[in-house]
């Protein structure tokens, strides 16, 4: 898929543009664009942001204005602000780790595509209806791995799933291999150490393995 910086997304694109969307911590802005350059040298151009450090608004707006092959998203979206904060960085995507109406609406509100975390049956049928159908299955092997995604198929036959928490290269394929997996989320790809040591080659190298990993048609 061609990426067009600042083009609105559709959350089935986010999730279809490669069989793996990086999960980030980032506590240095300095890291941000080394480190989103060699995940878009190495074949990965959604890269999930997540906010959990003080630093992370910055460090989307650092990759926003100086990646342009990069599309930022900011992971850890629990409030209206979070929405507003991140889209105002730069972000073109959130990700949340569960959902509510009021999240939903912030992000449609601030022109964010919204994968929104479920865990349960429930969770799926209320983002279903309000309009979410591409969704984050969270935390993946927690709450019952490809065997939990297998058993939705039926029901939830019109829903697409990135299972994100505890993904690993050992256990991506079992995933990807199921029909209503479209990507999965994991952290693997930009090891702690690897940016404390500025090992870009690195992580260039796990985004292009990520970047071919198998996945179901």
């Amino acid at each position: 898929m061609a990426v067009t910086p600042n083009a609105r997304l559709t959350s089935l694109q986010v999730m279809q543009d490669a069989p793996v969307i990086p999960v980030i911590v980032l506590n240095d802005v300095a890291h941000a664009v080394p480190m989103a350059r060699a995940l878009v040298a190495g074949g990965i151009r959604m890269l999930e942001v997540t906010l959990r450090t003080p630093q992370a608004l910055a460090c989307m707006e650092a990759i926003a204005k100086e990646v342009p092959g990069a599309v930022v998203g900011a992971g850890t979206v629990r409030s209206a602000a979070d929405a507003a904060a991140a889209a105002k960085a730069g972000a073109q995507f959130a990700v949340s780790p569960g959902y509510t109406r009021t999240v939903g609406q912030a992000c449609r509100d601030h022109g964010l595509s919204l994968l929104p975390g479920v865990a349960t049956g429930s969770e799926i049928m209320m983002a279903q209806e309000d309009g979410y159908t591409e969704l984050k299955f969270f935390p993946a092997m927690q709450a019952g791995g490809p065997a939990m995604l297998k058993a939705w198929a039926g029901p939830f036959f019109d829903v697409k799933f990135c299972p994100t928490g505890g993904v690993t290269p050992g256990n991506a394929a079992d995933f990807l291999s199921l029909p209503n997996v479209a990507c999965v989320g994991g952290s693997w790809l930009v090891p702690g150490d690897a940016l404390a040591q500025g090992d870009w080659a690195r992580i260039e190298a796990l985004a292009r393995e990520a970047s071919q990993l198998p996945r179901s048609k």
